[in-house]
């Protein structure tokens, strides 16, 4: 039962147009990128008086890459600068294996569902990839 929600949701998100766009009114714009397999993503993001108000992706790479980025902006609208980077930190935790309580997780939402990536090492900077690329985002302009 968990595995079909899990691939579901993968194949939802990977193949979601909505955020997948540029932004008219993009204030940071980050490459990100994973040299092990190819992935590639150009995150924005339209950030007003410290709240992400909206944000948008372009890039190719496997299914559980796009679809981590595609669950992350979903989550990071109307956040402030500070929550993105607190979820930020949570999910790379969680994908390493050192935050495993479900209960804080829920911060997360629907990205937790990923959280068995943590076995899969090389599917682990797949998932981080947009993950990390938001977190340099916040850090290079707080």
């Amino acid at each position: 039962m968990l595995e079909n929600i899990y691939t579901e949701l993968i194949a939802e998100h990977s193949q979601a147009k909505e955020n997948r766009r540029q932004l008219e009114h993009a204030t940071i714009k980050e490459r990100g990128h994973n040299p092990s397999c190819g992935d590639e993503i150009i995150l924005e993001l339209e950030v007003s008086d410290g709240v992400i108000k909206d944000a948008a992706f372009n890039g190719t790479g496997c299914a559980i890459s796009q679809a981590s980025t595609d669950m992350m902006i979903e989550l990071m609208r109307g956040k402030t600068v500070d929550e993105a980077r607190h979820l930020a930190e949570l999910f790379i935790k969680m994908i390493q294996g050192e935050v495993t309580d479900d209960t804080e997780l829920e911060a997360l939402d629907e990205a937790a569902a990923l959280k068995n990536i943590s076995t899969m090492p090389a599917r682990v900077k797949c998932a981080t990839l947009a993950w990390h690329t938001l977190r340099q985002c916040v850090i290079r302009n707080a």
